[in-house]
């Protein structure tokens, strides 16, 4: 099973899938883990991705062109679309039948969601 996160943090990713079980079945051979990091895919010249809310409000949200561009990137290498699953603290909880579920996937597209939250346009389309 191939794990693709795509994340504004890859370093911390990596460094915490490395140890543990995660980091044995990787040695092993039986899962591969890819850390994609979405400020590569933004065209602002600092790598910014967060923009305000369109409604105003507290908070902001991470822009569609480069979680959609970084989505589509991974897409475009594998063989077939892969799932994508959106993680944010609002979602389903995650239990062991959706463990199940997602091992009949062989690769699996993770979006981290920050700040609070992607923009809903994106969500819509992968």
């Amino acid at each position: 099973m191939h794990f693709h996160i795509l994340t504004l943090f890859p370093d911390m990713v990596m460094n915490a899938i490395h140890t543990g079980v995660t980091g044995r079945a990787m040695d092993a051979g039986i899962i591969s883990v890819e850390a994609v990091d979405i400020r590569d895919f933004t065209y602002v010249r600092h790598h910014k991705v967060d923009d305000y809310t369109f409604g105003g409000g507290a908070g902001l949200l991470m822009k569609a062109q480069p979680v959609w561009e970084c989505c589509e990137a991974v897409q475009g290498k594998l063989e077939k679309r892969a799932r994508v699953v959106y993680l944010t603290p609002t979602g389903e909880v995650f239990s062991q039948q959706k463990a199940e579920e997602f091992s009949h996937e062989e690769d699996l597209i993770l979006l981290c969601g920050h700040y609070e939250g992607v923009d809903d346009r994106v969500l819509q389309e992968v």
